[in-house]
């Protein structure tokens, strides 16, 4: 396979997973401010520091105002993280390899993008916003089982996925880096507020039902961090993401610089005690993953694409 191909297919899956997770996290901020109480209200900041593209937002505007914020994230074309530039990036890879993913696969990215671009004003509105940002996460999911039932299994699905889960991991961490950082100082007469706010963190992935099957307690910090950065089974864990990879990593030739910076971001993972890390702890390990990830991101660039 020429690299230009498989980097096509790698970036085309890190922005489809990238756009399902900007609408994923708009939709969970706009119930979580509807469930806390008055005066206590998180706001749109976090989003856009979960994303990472604070500083080019204050280029821009001069507040976090929701309708401000949300134009930002659904619609600006200039933005990395926005919802639109996710959807127009992800169908151009797509349109030039549509001789190696399935027809129906590119039109339904097609449709997605033109969707979410034709619509985009009904996200902005309380009214609107629910529809549209479920259409865009059940129109990103669909192209997501659309090629894993259809597309070959071969060389070209590893880079696939791939790109899935290194885009599923990196957001992970940003969840749960900014979105802690955010919750409510911890006393006693504040619990059902923190467990509504640690049930966003997981609702932002998905997560909730899963964790409830898994942990089977209430929601609190310590079972959240270890359900979500160690457990092997949910799709959207950290760990499994890593070995996601890795499976993939294993299929392809020279891979062994690789998988050696994958297994040290494994490693030191599964050695954390995320039950006694406090907040400037968890932030500090946090952001050794995300060096982690860009590290195995940088070599495998290095590797395949050029």
């Amino acid at each position: 396979m020429l690299s230009r191909v498989a980097e096509n297919i790698y970036w085309m899956a890190r922005y489809i997973e990238r756009a399902e997770n900007t609408a994923r996290l708009i939709m969970v901020n706009s119930n979580l401010l509807m469930d806390l109480p008055r005066g206590v209200h998180p706001g749109w900041q976090p989003i856009i520091e979960i994303l990472g593209c604070e500083e080019y937002y204050l280029q821009q505007h001069e507040d976090f105002n929701e309708r401000a914020v949300l134009k930002f994230l659904i619609a600006n074309a200039s933005s990395t993280s926005s919802i639109l530039f996710s959807l127009q990036q992800a169908r151009e890879n797509a349109r030039t390899i549509r001789d190696i993913i399935p027809r129906e696969a590119w039109e339904q990215v097609n449709d997605l993008y033109m969707m979410a671009k034709s619509n985009a004003v009904s996200g902005y509105s309380k009214r609107g916003r629910y529809d549209y940002l479920k259409k865009i996460i059940l129109g990103a999911q669909t192209i997501t089982g659309l090629l894993a039932g259809t597309m070959l299994h071969d060389i070209g699905y590893d880079f696939l996925r791939m790109g899935r889960n290194l885009e599923r991991a990196e957001m992970t961490t940003r969840i749960l880096d900014v979105r802690s950082a955010n919750l409510l100082p911890e006393h006693e007469g504040l619990t059902p507020f923190e467990n509504i706010q640690w049930m966003s963190v997981l609702k932002s992935l998905t997560a909730y039902q899963m964790y409830r099957r898994t942990i089977q307690v209430r929601v609190r910090r310590k079972d959240v961090l270890k359900f979500l950065l160690k457990d092997k089974s949910f799709p959207r864990s950290f760990y499994h993401t890593l070995l996601e990879v890795k499976s993939c990593l294993r299929e392809l030739p020279r891979n062994e610089e690789a998988i050696a910076k994958l297994n040290e971001v494994g490693k030191k993972v599964l050695r954390a005690d995320q039950a006694i890390l406090q907040q400037d702890e968890l932030h500090r390990f946090i952001d050794e993953l995300q060096l982690g990830l860009a590290e195995l991101s940088q070599a495998i660039t290095r590797i395949y694409f050029q």
